[in-house]
């Protein structure tokens, strides 16, 4: 991996179609616009839709010739992910970024009754990337890439407590949902080789990046102290989002990424170049990570066809 790894060392993308969930701003809006500059088509997957054609309005003024679309999805209700997936993504995707998620909020169900996070972070992407597979296996060097997070190391997943029904505490289920996220790319990367597919899956994180999600769960709850404390750590500790997209932009379009490879920033996994990253052993186990999946097809609804265990 080179030293320095930036925005610049991206790959011409033309003739490549991106989707990006969450693309509408925070890292996702920065990697759906460096994309963008090197030639890809991208399409920003987001839930507000004022705030997605704002978004893309953006990156057309930054980007001279840029090829962005809003698309509808709300990964908080499944309905419209079925509906994202079969009506607004074109019949070839070559990279599909599962960006979007929430962090330590009060407890909440999606429109299906699962617990927000792990409902939003990971079951929405799990039935996404399902819906659109045919759509990446028939694209050459195609690749999905899971943003997960250094709070995986929170908690491992548990089986028994999916929704965290029994006893809720928002940064457990916040690290549950990012560990969900790696042993979905881990399943998913096993099964693709089972298959004989090209498609690489890798997971990346964005360190301590300056973003909006530290602020969503206290401001949600009115706690102006609290916002304040999140908000001096962005201007103080945090690198910038453009900074945070790095490991995303690497894991998506670097040259020889391996599959269920994990990115993140090279300096202890807080800040800096793109580098591998630790990740916890239960990620990578593989009687965690085919249970969680089959009970990921189970809640969802969803199955991904030709991929066997």
């Amino acid at each position: 991996m080179s030293q320095g790894w930036n925005a610049s060392d991206i790959p011409d993308q033309s003739g490549r179609t991106a989707v990006i969930t969450g693309a509408n701003s925070g890292i996702g809006l920065i990697t759906a616009r460096e994309l963008a500059r090197h030639g890809a088509r991208v399409l920003l997957a987001c839930r507000d839709e004022t705030r997605g054609k704002e978004a893309a309005s953006h990156i057309r003024a930054a980007v001279t010739g840029a090829d962005v679309e809003f698309v509808p999805l709300d990964l908080a209700d499944l309905e419209s992910v079925r509906a994202c997936a079969a009506s607004h993504t074109p019949e070839r995707i070559d990279l599909l970024i599962n960006n979007a998620g929430v962090m330590a909020l009060p407890y909440g169900k999606t429109a299906d009754g699962f617990e927000r996070q792990f409902g939003v972070n990971h079951l929405g992407h799990f039935a996404l990337t399902g819906l659109l597979l045919p759509k990446l296996l028939g694209a050459p060097g195609a690749r999905v890439v899971s943003v997960s997070s250094g709070l995986h190391a929170l908690s491992d997943i548990d089986m028994g407590d999916l929704n965290s029904e029994r006893n809720y505490r928002r940064w457990i289920a916040y690290g549950r949902s990012k560990t969900a996220n790696l042993l979905f790319v881990h399943e998913l990367a096993r099964r693709l080789a089972a298959a004989g597919s090209e498609v690489v899956a890798a997971a990346a994180h964005p360190g301590y990046a300056a973003t909006n999600l530290q602020a969503a769960g206290v401001r949600m709850e009115n706690r102006k102290a609290a916002e304040r404390v999140v908000g001096l750590g962005n201007r103080l500790i945090a690198q910038p989002a453009s900074a945070g997209a790095l490991p995303t932009l690497y894991a998506a379009t670097a040259p020889g990424v391996r599959p269920d490879s994990f990115t993140g920033p090279r300096l202890l996994g807080w800040r800096g170049a793109p580098a591998p990253s630790w990740r916890a052993g239960w990620t990578l186990n593989d009687v965690a990570s085919e249970r969680l999946w089959v009970a990921s097809e189970q809640l969802t609804g969803v199955t991904y066809p030709g991929l066997t265990p």
